[in-house]
């Protein structure tokens, strides 16, 4: 055995070691060891000690700050940590989602998928090398018999076809695979680089927001395909839907911590809601809080979408000790909407609605109703299309044709995707929520340290300037001026935005405790699917509406078939 040396972590590898025996497959793929990160005084990690076992799917979550990413970058070799060890099992190969999108500009796109089984791609380099040469040599002979072998073992013959199929799985068209990495938009360079780190069916498979920038049919081939890989995945992500569907395990960054828990990120959070109550409630005995958690498993592994996740959550969860569910330390914003007075039943019509860019059609012909009640969530191929729609409802722009009316009794409030013109002043957060209250005692500062106070900004929090938030934070403070808004009719452009799990989580829970009425688009899956009852979609071509549940709107083969016709 030898130590190699990745920027300060000792990786230790044996060599010759291809196939892990049959008695050790459950064997740590990947450890951590004693592990701490300080940054002056601030201490990120400490002593950390973690093993991650192969089969498993671990979601590595925490708050906006927690070090989620730099995590992952000490497993990768790409950070060093203060003091520890990280150990990868003899003879395996760890690939990881690259972050640079311009690292491989120069190289062709099937290429650099090629390029994540680095031994693989230097086998080909080497071999064409060889083969190329004027002089081939009775040496030379021998060195490509060599590598002619290992490249049959590491089934190089199919590298070209399984790269390929990677990419169109992965919505790039086989006519882009040959074109260079700089020819690509950015979007496209993301799931090229995703389809590298999930090429060669590496032992450890280490995402970093796999799901950024990709559709919600290609999030649900990858949920697909992580599902059924029998290897080691450790991924951050803030998609609670991708999270839940793949994974077997939380890590839980709280405090320079990391807690291990068995369960996807569903289990983990109400689960650890459950053990809170539980904790408050001094009356009840410790046999009745035993038998309470042990409903709770059985309920939480029956009510899976698939037959095939409620089998997997029942292996999961039937070894699980009940000394692992733990309250979470972990702080929700309070976000509560409530309304001023109850609509009426006339709410918002719109007739003819359309709008142009320079690019083209966003939509055409919006012919709609909306209902007392209604939650409708807005879908669309382009993002474009769904915030020129919504800033055309609050007056921000004008449509090109048609026209909408508003109820006499509406009261709305609007979130929008932009809120960058809500932040140019310098005043304190006390001050710039004081402008959006409506009566004396919402003016108190009081009453705004208290309502701030809710939303996370505590102590000397609520004296920090507007013009140096962070984008979860501009989004917690819009979400505070709509709640002292108190609409009837609440419209949403993309509100998990810059958001993290656990504000997402609360914001989620508030929008489907709201009892008037819903506008709103999003990219999270789980709210979609929570929240609405009614799914619009607005194409070029004119709407697609349908009273029905997000996951049945994409699993219905009559909407499949008029989307083709309506983005012609």
């Amino acid at each position: 055995m030898s130590p190699q040396h990745t920027s300060g972590i000792h990786i230790y590898l044996f060599k010759g070691i291809r196939e892990i025996p049959t008695f050790a497959k459950k064997l740590s793929m990947l450890s951590v060891q004693n592990l701490s990160l300080q940054f002056g005084k601030r201490v990120l990690f400490d002593d950390v000690n973690l093993k991650f076992v192969n089969g498993n799917c671990y979601g590595v979550i925490g708050a906006n700050g927690a070090g989620k990413s730099t995590f992952l970058k000490i497993l990768t070799g790409d950070q060093d940590p203060t003091t520890g060890l990280v150990s990868l099992e003899p003879g395996k190969r760890m690939a990881v989602l690259k972050q640079n999108h311009f690292e491989f500009d120069k190289e062709t796109v099937l290429q650099t998928v090629i390029m994540g089984h680095k031994r693989l791609y230097e086998i080909m380099v080497e071999k064409d090398a060889i083969y190329a040469k004027p002089d081939f040599s009775e040496e030379d002979g021998m060195r490509t018999g060599e590598l002619e072998a290992e490249f049959a073992d590491l089934e190089g013959w199919n590298a070209e076809t399984d790269a390929a199929a990677l990419l169109s799985n992965l919505g790039i068209d086989e006519s882009k695979h040959y074109l260079l990495m700089e020819e690509l938009a950015s979007d496209l360079k993301v799931r090229v680089l995703l389809a590298q780190a999930l090429f060669g069916n590496p032992d450890v498979l280490i995402l970093d927001e796999p799901t950024n920038d990709l559709d919600i049919r290609t999030i649900a081939w990858l949920e697909e395909f992580l599902f059924e890989f029998k290897n080691t995945v450790i991924v951050v992500s803030h998609d609670r839907h991708f999270l839940d569907t793949v994974c077997t395990h939380v890590c839980d960054i709280d405090f320079s911590k990391i807690n291990l828990f068995t369960g996807n990120y569903s289990f983990w959070y109400q689960s650890s809601q459950l053990a809170l109550r539980q904790r408050a409630d001094k009356n009840k005995k410790a046999e009745e809080k035993k038998k309470e958690l042990m409903e709770f498993i059985s309920r939480f592994a029956a009510n899976a979408a698939k037959s095939k996740q409620a089998t997997s959550r029942r292996k999961m969860l039937d070894n699980l000790d009940l000394e692992e569910i733990k309250p979470s330390s972990r702080k929700y914003p309070g976000i509560t909407f409530h309304q001023e007075r109850d609509a009426g039943n006339q709410i918002l019509s719109i007739s003819g609605l359309s709008k142009s860019s320079a690019d083209g059609v966003l939509f055409k012909d919006v012919n709609l109703i909306v209902n007392k009640g209604d939650r409708i969530a807005f879908v669309s191929k382009n993002s474009m299309a769904l915030t020129s729609f919504f800033e055309i409802l609050n007056g921000n722009l004008a449509p090109d044709t048609g026209e909408f009316t508003f109820g006499t009794t509406i009261k709305s409030a609007y979130l929008p995707n932009d809120n960058s013109s809500y932040f140019e002043s310098k005043e304190t957060l006390i001050d710039w929520l004081r402008q959006f209250a409506e009566t004396d005692e919402e003016k108190e500062d009081v009453y705004l340290r208290t309502f701030l106070g809710r939303m996370l900004f505590t102590g000397e929090e609520a004296m920090k300037s507007a013009t140096v938030l962070s984008g979860g934070e501009k989004v917690r403070c819009m979400l505070s001026k709509m709640m002292l808004a108190k609409g009837n009719l609440i419209l949403m452009d993309e509100p998990t935005n810059h958001l993290d799990l656990e504000s997402i989580t609360a914001l989620n829970n508030a929008m489907v405790e709201y009892r008037g009425t819903l506008l709103f688009t999003s990219h999270d899956h789980e709210l979609m699917n929570t929240v609405a009852t009614r799914i619009v979609e607005i194409t070029p071509n004119g709407t697609i509406d349908k009273m029905t549940t997000y996951d049945d709107y994409l699993k219905d083969s009559k909407v499949m078939n008029l989307r083709e016709e309506m983005y012609v």
